[in-house]
């Protein structure tokens, strides 16, 4: 028979398909490394993390004996569920109570300072990290490099300039993912900066991949499954970015 479509026509589908799967894995995993990662195992799906607030140490008299201070933890739930996509950052960057910048304006250099000056100011420890919709860190490079001509370079605003990079500004390292939502308010468009500690990522499954055949349906389902919660641990260790993600 002629005009038959085979795996031999039909292979850069193939091809497109996996590429894909692999891109999408790697864009949404900026997030993990960023923030405390925790295990479930055994036969729950929840994990409890206990929260030490801050004591402070008060002067005593020699041969005196201290006095006891009393401890009261509280405590975050993060309970896993399975998802057919994984993505973190969209929800956890719209947890912290505290924001710099606005709606409808674009987000400056000054504005990172202004938000690593709010979590310094809290004692929050370094390191830091930061995490922009690509179009909102086009306009930080933007205003770093002084619309990329900038007459007095230095090496962050070179590095800018070379390689798109936005490098670390005060600090901070500087992260962009297009898994921070610029479409849907381009004036709203929510990012962050916060320690570690901030955000907790509990995994019972990592990103499975499975492939079936449907005879009757002649074709190959491919389904993509992972099972992990989410939860802010301490919102005083993060602060949100609020910009536009708009090109102009």
């Amino acid at each position: 028979m002629a005009n038959e479509s085979t795996s031999s026509t039909l292979s850069e589908l193939y091809t497109e398909i996996v590429a894909e799967a692999l891109f999408v894995a790697s864009e949404r995993s900026v997030m993990r490394p960023l923030v405390k990662n925790y295990a479930i195992s055994g036969g729950g799906k929840s994990v409890e993390v206990p929260i030490y607030s801050a004591v402070s140490a008060a002067a005593v008299s020699e041969a005196s004996d201290l006095s006891n201070t009393a401890i009261n933890p509280t405590s975050v739930t993060i309970t896993a569920s399975e998802n057919g996509i994984m993505t973190t950052l969209t929800d956890l960057g719209r947890n912290f109570s505290s924001v710099v910048g606005s709606a409808g304006a674009e987000v400056t250099v000054a504005k990172i300072f202004e938000a690593v000056a709010t979590l310094r100011q809290a004692a929050v420890p370094m390191p830091l990290a930061g995490v922009l919709n690509p179009k909102v860190a086009y306009n930080v490079k933007k205003n770093l490099t002084n619309t990329f001509v900038n007459p007095n370079p230095n090496d962050l605003t070179n590095e800018a300039l070379r390689t798109g990079y936005v490098g670390n500004i005060a600090g901070v390292q500087m992260f962009e993912t297009s898994n921070v939502d610029g479409t849907s308010d381009t004036d709203n468009c929510k990012g962050g900066i916060f320690h570690k500690d901030a955000l907790g990522l509990a995994m019972m499954q990592d990103l499975k991949i499975e492939t079936q055949r449907d005879a009757s349906l002649r074709a190959d389902e491919i389904v993509a499954t992972a099972v992990y919660g989410v939860g802010e641990l301490h919102d005083s260790y993060g602060v949100e970015i609020l910009g536009e993600s708009v090109i102009n």
